[in-house]
């Protein structure tokens, strides 16, 4: 390059520098100088993952005080019962009613909602009964361990307006058991086929005359 320049004049020099300042400006504008926005876009974007990294790590040093509360709170409330004490939903309800002198005149079993980890038992009820034994059928329900809830009730009084007749669904929530995995069945060789002996014919012998 120097001895380019070295053959050309003053003017041409001045020619060709001037041509490489256009060139070099013309770059930085196309190419260099939109990058100062996308620049700050970037930075805005740091600054935003920064203030997210920190609150995760803020949370992530709560974890001890969030276990504690859990098993605080588990400590309270009723443990969901396992899947096997279902058939006690019909027979604790039907217990309950005949305390709190509630007559069941039928029962109509609804579908059963399940995911991953529980189900939910729901059975509708007609029973007819005194406002003060309803009352203490449902408090009764709702108190106890069962954990069975009410999700619908009409009511209206029966014919000879002595009692009321009420529709009633029950629902319960409960803890799937763990589905057992099926045992590795081992593979088993085919059993080999008896070998057959090949019978041996005897050889017969030529006498001598």
């Amino acid at each position: 390059m120097k001895k380019y320049l070295a053959r050309l004049n003053s003017t041409e020099r001045r020619f060709v520098v001037g041509v490489f300042v256009v060139v070099f400006l013309v770059i930085n504008v196309l190419f260099v100088w939109p990058q100062f926005q996308e620049w700050d876009k970037v930075k805005a974007q740091m600054s935003k993952t920064e203030r997210t990294l920190a609150a995760f790590q803020k949370e992530i040093g709560q974890r001890a005080t969030y276990e504690r509360l859990v098993r605080e709170l588990e400590a309270e409330g009723t443990p969901v019962p396992p899947e096997d004490q279902m058939t006690e939903f019909l027979r604790i309800i039907q217990v309950q009613a005949s305390r709190s002198g509630v007559r069941i005149d039928g029962n109509t079993r609804q579908p059963t909602v399940t995911n991953q980890f529980f189900l939910e038992l729901a059975q509708s009820f007609s029973v007819v009964a005194g406002e003060p034994q309803l009352v203490d059928f449902l408090y009764q329900l709702g108190a106890g361990n069962s954990l069975i809830r009410v999700r619908g009730l009409t009511l209206r009084p029966d014919p000879p307006r002595y009692q009321l007749t009420a529709n009633i669904t029950l629902v319960a929530s409960y803890q799937k058991t763990p589905a057992a995995r099926p045992p590795a069945q081992a593979a088993t060789a085919p059993a080999a086929k008896p070998a057959v002996a090949a019978a041996k014919t005897p050889t017969p012998t030529s006498k001598r005359p």
